[in-house]
């Protein structure tokens, strides 16, 4: 007996005929994911004669459609800022349609999948910066919602250690900087303290931040996603974004074309319509600006942090979090020593240029995203300010004893037949013309009539996991603020 989609292609057959207009338009869930999930990766499109196949399983779950759907809103984006803005517009605003659109196949494929699972505390950024107060109130509303949502957690502290008198009056200063962030339970320790709390660990003097912990944010993305989806938003996977165009009044008779002016296709020639658009592209997030007119600048330069593993027999050495003290002559943290929800620990990272924007690995190359960075006059500028230090993340990336011989200073017992090579992640920096690191937040629209329906985030700087639900509000605040919902 045939199956139901085999009966629907037997009888979209009869339309090959047809003019494009009239042509079917069939796509379907894949039955492994939430229902609401739409991926057109594998999704089924009938195109005169040309279709491609549905996978064993999966369900069509809609028929005909003339044209495309129809949202108020769509976000771009389905990482951990996305998917966290979508959750707080559909919670402020349960009678507008929502939809959310992300390139790949699975939400949290990139800088929300890869990275070191620390939920920051807030100590390091500059007193009434907008990081620092984000940070330090997403902390709490984070293990509020982990609690709410039966997400599992550590809140295992984090030592940031002095090794040396240099680092030590540093330290104090950085210490300073907390109280004055409102950071709770602060605290400095000597030497015995330090053996204490990391029996393993030597320094001078040290911070020791009760209130950091691990959490898997990959997990915490997707929890994100079934929020907006159990309160009605669509997520279509597979689907990225090519081309935003706004429809003149009085281009066409269609009424769609004046609710909805924004037309939105894919790179797969999937459309959809809307009255805003708001995009939290994160690696790629200056080439959705560009779309729609904006500068060029900021640019993204991906950064490529490599970590080591610690083998399972001296996980011992490690209980929490272990920091350097941060040095102000240099644009990245240092080395550190992370433990993971899955009982890893992750040592590293160090930061090198990615040869590509999404490319996890050292040959992983993409012509276009190479010379995009090389040829950036801020990439420019900055490897010339910081020449010897891109050249020790190198070495760092080539050597593992290396970076091995930066985490000793810590823990002295730590050799190089005790750790492998481990997973990566890149980190989208954005960088201005003047070869300076953005250090906040970059909110753009674009130019024209366009440009007053698009609301770009630009840059989310780290810690923007930690920072997510925080981050979420005031974007929800600035989509408020400009499109009046």
């Amino acid at each position: 007996m045939a199956t139901k989609w085999q009966r629907i292609l037997k009888d979209a057959s009869r339309f090959r005929f047809c003019n494009r207009r009239l042509q079917p338009y069939l796509k379907y869930d894949d039955s492994s994911r939430p229902t609401s999930y739409i991926n057109y990766e594998s999704s089924l499109f009938i195109r005169g004669c040309q279709t491609d196949v549905p996978a064993e399983g999966s369900e069509v779950i809609t028929s005909i459609k003339k044209r495309p759907i129809e949202y108020d809103v769509i976000i771009v984006g389905g990482g951990i800022v996305g998917l966290a803005t979508a959750r707080e517009l559909i919670l402020r605003h349960p009678k507008v349609k929502f939809a959310v659109v992300e390139k790949e196949n699975r939400v949290a494929a990139h800088q929300s999948g890869h990275n070191s699972g620390v939920i920051h505390c807030g100590i390091y950024y500059t007193p009434g910066s907008l990081k620092a107060k984000l940070c330090v109130r997403g902390l709490e509303l984070s293990y509020k919602y982990f609690d709410e949502h039966n997400i599992p957690y550590k809140r295992c502290g984090k030592l940031i250690v002095a090794v040396d008198d240099k680092e030590v009056a540093r330290l104090e200063t950085l210490y300073e900087r907390g109280l004055k962030n409102n950071v709770k339970g602060l605290e400095i320790v000597g030497a015995e303290k330090i053996k204490e709390i990391e029996p393993h660990c030597v320094g001078k003097k040290a911070i020791w931040c009760p209130n950091t912990g691990i959490v898997d944010w990959e997990g915490v993305t997707k929890s994100y996603a079934r929020d907006f989806q159990e309160k009605g938003g669509k997520i279509y996977l597979s689907f990225e974004a090519a081309n935003f165009e706004i429809e003149k009044e009085g281009q066409t008779g269609r009424k769609e074309g004046k609710k909805y002016p924004i037309l939105l296709t894919g790179t797969k020639e999937q459309e959809l319509r809307c009255r805003y658009v708001v995009t939290c592209g994160g690696l790629q997030s200056d080439r959705l600006a560009e779309l729609t007119g904006c500068d060029p600048a900021p640019r993204i330069v991906p950064f490529r942090g490599e970590y080591l593993l610690l083998n399972p027999n001296k996980r011992y050495l490690v209980r929490g979090n272990i920091y350097p003290v941060p040095d102000p002559n240099f644009p990245f943290l240092g080395v550190h020593f992370t433990p993971r929800m899955n009982e890893e620990v992750w040592l590293g990272p160090n930061a090198v240029l990615a040869f590509k924007r999404e490319g996890y690995k050292f040959s992983d190359y993409d012509t276009t995203d190479f010379l995009d960075a090389l040829k950036f006059k801020g990439f420019q500028r900055l490897m010339m300010s910081y020449f010897s230090f891109g050249m020790g993340e190198m070495m760092r990336s080539f050597f593992m004893s290396a970076q091995v011989r930066q985490l000793r200073r810590f823990v002295p017992e730590l050799t190089t037949a005790d750790v492998s090579r481990g997973p990566a992640g890149v980190r989208a920096q954005a960088m201005s013309l003047d070869g300076k690191l953005v250090d906040d937040f970059v909110f753009d629209g674009g130019k024209g009539e366009l440009g007053k329906r698009m609301l770009h985030v630009r840059n989310a700087p780290s810690p923007a996991a930690t920072s997510s639900l925080s981050i979420a509000e005031m974007i929800a605040d600035e989509v408020n603020k400009k499109f009046k919902l």
